[in-house]
Parts: C-alpha cells; sequence; structure tokens
C-alpha cells in the first residue's frame, strides 16, 4: 500500500493514471476493510458442512428428541410433533420453528416443532414453554424445574398462524470449562449425565466439551511408547484433580487412578459421545498439549523435555510438582498428539472434527520470539491434523488475560496466525467481565466464541453480570470487523445462580437484549408482587456487578483470613497463581452495615446491603403464597444465606477490631456472634437438599468398586472443596478455600472449628499479653484439617427442618 501511494506521489503521467492509480487503492482499502464476519463466515463454513455430514440421521435425531420429552415433560409426550428440517428451511442457519400442529389433533399432537437439529427443536420445546406456557427450567440443585404452569394435554396455547421462527445469530452455543469436570462432573454417573446432557439440548447448546475417560486412551497411547502403569500412576492426579493434571499443573496428588476407575469413565464417556450424536452435538474432544510422564525423558533421552516450574505448591515438593512438557517443536510431539487423535477416533469413532488444546495455559513459551511462538503452535496443530485431517483447533483465551504481560498484540498474532485460516477458534473466556475481542482487533481476524466464565471454584455465591450478559454477546456480533462465530458457558462449577445460565444460554437465539421482566413468573409459576419487587432490586444490586472485579467467594466464614490481625493486613506476604485468586481490592464503594478501614481484610461487595436485606424482607413476606415451591425453597434459603454472610463479614472485622483495642469484652460478643452465624447458617442450609456436604461425599463413594476406591475418593471430594493442595505442619495450601462451598455439615463440621480455634488464640494473646501465635494455630488448624480430609464420618443427605420457618426465624434474629 506504502508503495503504491509513493508512486503515486512521484508519478508524472496524466491526471487519469494518478487517477487511476488512486481507484486502485481504494479498492484495495475497501477489500481490506470489508467486515471480516463474511470472511470468518467462509472460513468456518468447511468445517460447519463437514460437521453437518456427521450428524445423525433425522430419524435419529427426532426420536432423541422426542426422548428428552419423554424424561423431561412425560405427560404431554404426545402433545408434540418433532420434525428435521433442512437449513435451507431457515436460511442457511440453524433454526427452531414452532407451529400449530396441522391435523387431528384429539389425543394427539397440539404443536408442531420444526429444526435443523435435535438440539433446535429440544430448544424450541424450551422456547415454548417458557413464552407461552410460563414454565422454567435450571437445575435440580437450583430448584429444578418449574411445570406446573403448563396447560394440560389438550389446552396448550396455540401460536400465531404464522408461527415463530428463531434463528441462530451465530452457528456455536459451546458449554463448559475444562476444571468443570472436576468441580462439578467428577462424581457423576450416567444417570446424572443424561439429565444434563437434556438440560444442554433445552438450552441449545450445540458444542459441548466432552473430556470425561481420557486417561484410559492416555493410557493406550502411552503404552504404545513404553509407559508402564507405574510411571501412569505418578503422572495422573486423582479423580478430584484430574482437570489440572491434564493442565500439567500438578501430577499425582490425590491418585493413583484405578483400573476400575480408568474403565468406568471410558465407559460412560462413550455414553455421553453417543447421547450428544444422537441429538445433533458436536463435541469437543482433548488433543495433546504436550504434558508428559516423568518416565519419557528416560526413554527418550534426546527429546526436549523440560521440566515445569512450581504451580502453588508450598515448597515445592516433587512427589506433585514440577510436571514435564515435552515441546512442541520436538518430532516426537507430533507423534504423540497423532498417536492420542487416531486412538480417540478408534475408540469412539469419526464424532468431531474440533479438539481442544492449551498448551500454554499458564505455562508461557521460553521466549517471546515471535518466529519460535508461530512454530510452536504450527507444531500443536500438525499433531492434531496428522491425526484429523480436518481437525479444528478450539484453544481457550484464558492466556492472553492472566498472562498479557507476555502476551503482547506481535506475539498473539504469532500463535493465533500459526494456523491455517478457519483451522483455530479462540474461546474469550473471560468476555463478561474481561473481553478480550475488543482489544485484539477481534483476534486478528480468528474466529472466536463470547463466553460467558462468572464462576470460580464452584463458589455459591449470589453474583451475576445480567447486563453484560444481555448487551455483550450483541455489540460484539454486530461490531465492525466482527469474528464472533459463537457464544458460550464456560463456569468453572455448574449448580448455582439459575437466572444467570438462563439468561445467558438465550443469548444462543437472541439478536437483541434477553427481555428480564418475565422471568420471576416462569420461576415460580405465578405473580407474587412482593417477588417481583424482590427480583427488581436483585437484578439491579447481586446480579449487576460492574466494578470489573471476577467473584471469587472470599466471605470470611468460608474463606477465613490467614493473618496475624496485629499487623497490618496490606503487608502480609500472600500471592495466588492468577488463575485461582480474585482478591478484592480497596474502592469506593456503598457498605450498609458500616465502613471498616483499608487495612482489613475485605470481601468483595459490589452492592448496597441494605437494598438487599430489604429483597430478602420481601421474599420472606411470599411465603405464604410460595411455600410449596422448590424454586421459591432454593432461591429464599440462598438469598438468605448470602444476606447473612455479608453480615458474618461485618461480625469479624468487629471482632479484629476489638482485638486491636484489646477490648476483651467486645472480642467475646463479637466472636460468639460470628460462631452462632456459622451455626445458624448451617441449620439454614440444612433445610434444602441442594447446601448438604452429605450428597457430594455420599456422590464420591457410590462410584467406588472396593473399600480402599471408596477411603480414596472420599479424601478427594472432602480435600477439594478444603486445603484443595499440600500443606506443611505450619503452612497452608496456597489454594485453601478456592473451592469453598456454603454446604450444611461443611460449616459445622469444617469451618465452625476453624474460626473457634483462631478465636481462642486470640484471646490468649489478649490475656498472656503477648503476640497473636499465628504459626502455632495454622499448627493446629493444619492439623485439624487433615484429619477431617481423611475422616468418615457421615453427613446427612437429607434435608431437615422447615426452610420457611427457619428463615423467617433467622430474619427476626439478625435483621429486623
Amino acid at each position: 500500500m506504502a508503495v503504491a501511494i509513493i508512486r503515486i506521489l512521484n508519478n508524472s503521467l496524466t491526471m487519469k493514471f494518478i487517477i487511476g492509480d488512486v481507484l486502485i487503492i481504494i479498492f484495495i482499502l475497501f477489500i481490506t476493510r470489508l467486515p471480516q464476519s463474511f470472511s470468518t463466515t467462509e472460513a468456518i463454513q468447511p468445517s460447519l458442512t463437514r460437521l453437518d455430514s456427521k450428524r445423525s440421521s433425522p430419524s435419529v435425531q427426532e426420536s432423541a428428541a422426542k426422548a428428552v420429552l419423554g424424561r423431561f415433560l412425560p405427560t404431554h409426550l404426545h402433545s408434540f410433533h418433532f420434525k428435521i428440517v433442512s437449513k435451507d428451511v431457515c436460511g442457511g442457519q440453524g433454526c427452531f420453528l414452532i407451529e400449530n400442529y396441522d391435523g387431528p389433533t384429539e389425543n394427539g399432537p397440539e404443536i408442531l416443532i420444526k429444526g435443523t437439529t435435535a438440539v433446535e427443536i429440544a430448544s424450541g420445546l424450551h422456547w415454548y414453554i417458557k413464552y407461552f406456557c410460563g414454565a422454567h427450567v435450571s437445575w435440580d440443585k437450583t430448584g429444578g424445574v418449574q411445570l406446573a404452569s403448563v396447560p394440560k394435554p389438550g389446552s396448550l396455547p396455540l401460536v400465531k398462524d404464522s408461527g415463530v421462527l428463531i434463528q441462530r445469530p451465530v452457528p456455536w452455543n459451546y458449554y463448559q470449562n475444562v476444571v468443570t469436570s472436576s468441580y462439578s462432573y467428577v462424581w457423576w454417573d450416567w444417570e446424572r449425565w443424561e439429565k444434563e446432557i437434556d438440560w444442554m439440548a433445552l438450552q441449545g447448546i450445540n458444542l459441548p466439551l466432552a473430556f470425561s475417560g481420557q486417561e484410559a486412551i492416555w493410557q493406550k497411547v502411552f503404552m504404545g511408547f513404553n509407559i508402564s502403569m507405574e510411571d501412569l500412576n505418578d503422572f495422573f492426579g486423582g479423580p478430584a484433580f484430574l482437570a489440572w493434571a491434564r493442565m500439567g499443573n500438578l501430577h499425582t496428588w490425590g491418585g493413583p487412578l484405578s483400573k476400575n476407575w480408568l474403565k468406568q469413565q471410558l465407559v460412560l464417556q462413550k455414553k455421553i459421545l453417543s447421547r450428544m450424536l444422537e441429538l445433533g452435538m458436536t463435541p469437543v474432544l482433548p488433543s495433546f498439549s504436550g504434558n508428559v510422564p516423568a518416565a519419557l525423558k528416560t526413554i527418550f533421552p534426546t527429546a526436549n523435555i523440560t521440566r515445569l516450574g512450581d504451580w502453588n505448591t508450598v515448597d515445592s515438593d516433587p512427589r506433585w510438582c514440577c510436571t514435564y512438557l515435552l515441546n512442541p517443536s520436538d518430532p516426537l510431539f507430533v507423534e504423540i498428539g497423532e498417536a492420542f487423535i487416531k486412538m480417540q477416533i478408534k475408540e469412539y469413532g469419526d464424532v468431531t472434527d474440533i479438539y481442544n488444546c492449551d498448551t500454554f495455559n499458564e505455562n508461557s513459551p521460553p521466549t517471546n520470539d515471535t518466529t519460535y511462538i508461530s512454530s510452536l503452535g504450527a507444531a500443536v496443530y500438525k499433531a492434531m491434523s496428522n491425526g484429523d485431517k480436518d481437525a479444528v483447533w478450539l484453544m481457550q483465551g484464558w492466556l492472553f488475560y492472566s498472562d498479557s504481560t507476555f502476551w503482547k498484540p506481535p506475539q498473539m498474532k504469532a500463535l493465533l496466525h500459526s494456523v491455517p485460516v478457519g483451522k483455530m477458534i479462540v474461546l474469550d473466556l473471560f468476555a463478561d467481565v474481561k473481553p478480550i475481542w475488543a482489544t485484539s482487533s477481534q483476534f486478528y481476524g480468528t474466529p472466536y466464541v463470547w463466553c460467558l466464565l462468572h464462576n470460580f471454584g464452584g463458589n455459591i455465591e449470589m453474583y451475576g453480570t445480567l447486563d453484560a450478559i444481555s448487551s455483550g454477546p450483541v455489540d460484539a456480533r454486530i461490531s465492525k470487523n466482527s469474528t464472533m462465530v459463537g457464544v458460550g458457558m464456560c463456569m468453572e462449577g455448574i449448580e448455582q445462580n439459575p437466572v444467570v445460565y438462563e439468561f445467558m444460554s438465550e443469548m444462543a437465539f437472541r439478536k437483541e437484549k434477553v427481555p428480564v421482566l418475565t422471568y420471576t413468573h416462569r420461576r415460580y409459576g405465578k405473580s407474587v408482587q412482593q417477588i417481583k419487587e424482590a427480583w427488581a432490586i436483585l437484578y439491579h444490586t447481586v446480579y449487576n456487578c460492574t466494578d470489573g472485579i471476577a467473584d471469587h467467594n472470599i466471605d470470611f466464614i468460608v474463606k477465613f483470613p490467614d493473618w496475624d490481625p496485629s499487623i497490618n493486613f496490606g503487608s502480609r506476604p500472600s500471592k495466588l497463581n492468577s488463575m485461582h485468586t480474585f482478591r478484592s481490592r480497596t474502592r469506593s464503594r456503598r457498605f450498609s452495615f458500616q465502613e471498616r478501614s483499608s487495612d482489613l481484610p475485605q470481601a468483595h461487595l459490589w452492592y448496597s446491603t441494605h437494598e438487599v436485606v430489604n429483597a430478602l424482607k420481601l421474599f420472606v413476606a411470599a411465603g405464604n403464597d410460595l411455600a410449596g415451591s422448590l424454586t421459591y425453597r432454593y432461591d429464599l434459603v440462598d438469598l438468605t444465606r448470602q444476606v447473612l454472610s455479608k453480615l458474618a463479614n461485618q461480625v469479624y472485622l468487629d471482632a479484629i477490631n476489638a482485638f486491636r483495642r484489646k477490648d476483651v469484652k467486645a472480642l467475646n460478643i463479637h466472636s460468639q456472634k460470628f460462631i452462632q452465624l456459622i451455626k445458624d447458617i448451617d441449620v439454614l442450609l440444612a433445610s434444602d437438599d441442594n447446601f448438604l456436604l452429605g450428597t457430594w461425599l455420599e456422590s464420591a463413594k457410590l462410584l467406588a468398586e472396593n473399600p480402599s476406591e471408596m477411603r480414596q475418593y472420599e479424601w478427594n471430594a472432602r480435600t477439594q472443596v478444603t486445603m484443595w493442595f499440600d500443606t506443611t505442619p505450619t503452612n497452608q495450601s496456597k489454594l485453601h478455600d478456592y473451592a469453598n462451598k456454603f454446604w450444611s455439615g461443611l460449616l459445622e463440621g469444617y469451618y465452625l472449628p476453624r474460626a473457634s480455634s483462631y478465636f481462642s488464640y486470640l484471646f490468649k494473646s489478649l490475656e498472656k499479653n503477648e503476640s497473636f501465635k499465628l504459626v502455632e494455630w495454622r499448627k493446629q488448624w493444619i492439623s485439624f484439617s487433615n484429619k477431617w480430609q481423611a475422616g468418615l464420618e457421615l453427613y446427612p443427605v437429607k434435608a431437615q427442618g422447615n426452610f420457611l420457618t427457619i428463615a423467617k426465624a433467622l430474619f427476626d434474629k439478625y435483621l429486623s
């Protein structure tokens, strides 16, 4: 371009030649500035066409959609007729059409739903019962479905004569984070997976991650490279920590994996894939990221294998620290990667062309040289494409946020452009808070998926960014030069904040913002004025976080501050890995209970607590109208927990201030109130089946096939939600409480002893007029935690007590 301009300026020919050159320049400018969405659609179209050709037959998909209806709404199995149609009917896009059934309807179909896949049909069913019948769908653990408002068969509402046509504005609706498999799915059997896949279909998810069972594939692949099972026992993590072993963050921790586990998970994966395919979904399978067993370095001494640094261990214990990475530039990388892809195809069949790989996730390349980075990316893709010539690389874009100091524009371009156009898709993983597309020129022309991250560690915390969810994907799609090809949900843990996931799922079918006003009626099956008013408050407070801080729950009950309150908070040494901490920072905000000194710990608070207390008051007042609703029960318990946990944060700080003033009486009052809040919240949570530690532990034990596995699985389950990773006698895990949970049993059995022990050390310090014994407290607490993690005591799996009575009593006790 610059050469052409210089040529024009120096040209002594006639004006018409100058004009001709200028026109050429204008044409080039026009071509280069054409909307990237045009070229992006063209780039991915061959993949879309191939993936369409892999789908199950129309009859299989129609039967699969019918089966979803049978499990979801069996009373209306004959009220709907389903039909697969071609994309031509939908203008070349994925879509569903809802029409009145044209034919005899007595004891037969009333509504006809057409769709380009079974997922579209299920989405159309969900749309119909949502907007024509006022029904609601959420996970069982967040209240389940509300179907009481669906009229009886024979009385279903009719749609307009022209029907309803809903097209996907972008091809894909992606689902899962690579760590969801550990935080949420780890103990699932097929019965639970079947429910989840039904939920996916109803939400319109057509591009789900399918990560189960991969260790059995890796076992077969690595044994082909002379790696023994003993070597693999040192390589694989335990069941609850597999996600991080897969990413090369750790090895061995929580293991070894038994033959039963490997076999069981492979069988489960085949069922999962089979159901996904029947519904017309495109599963995303794993690929090779370079993470290898230590023994490979001995077997292939000349291979370019590097030992990585520490990832969040206390003292770099080699038993689980510092894994080995095979450099993508080494020929062995392509050989292993190709073998893994081919082994999956052998086990599962030709089920997909899309593979996930996150080689550089929290593992920066050894140099920022762009030529080197480009060669690494090309090698990663070659390993995939040698195994599947049509492979498409799906990459989490987390690294561009978490390691932004390394991934500057030249390095990003080098990686993103290291594969053929259309052969890489980036997940803009954190677009709900920190969208990368807006600061990277649409990932420099690379197709991407706008994703909601939202949840970290599977924490239970009412939090959301509904306005960003409603507008973000729309703004990204219609932006200049957009390369957006999908929307997605990439939360670390599921089964919380159902309103957030209902709204985000619908963005897969929305070209405009999602209407908020009808949610409360659908959620509870009736219109209750107090609830409408309460949700109006929640929408503008709890669910409208705009401070840009990712919400990782550090409420003091579940993440008790590990510090000496005698010293300045800001000076205490504590630094966690970026993917596992989002620490609050002092900022201007409303804190209706009371403002606190900036040198004290601060839990994340982004809303007026006074307003949310008013919302809770309205919720409690609606109890007589909604006492029999499971969705209301969940929401009331969750909201009461939310309010009381924020109150507990204040009470803790009151206790610390009393300690600093050496006011023993005040310390006693506030510490006892904190302890009582833990006990009372535990009783509250015990009144709902969905907030019980016992169900988590029992689900782990149910997968075991012998006593040894049962003990191992329970240890994994207990450890993940508490210490998470390793300790020394006097140092807590750097990741302690990362996966904290507000669960009955966990509060009384784990968080309560910790707080009680800590306060007792505060009292001793004042009584003896000596410094706070932080190391001694840690020593006592860590010893207790280790015993608890290895414990076998039973916790209830059924709710106890009347949730409404308990919530009312706690409101009167603490908030009247």
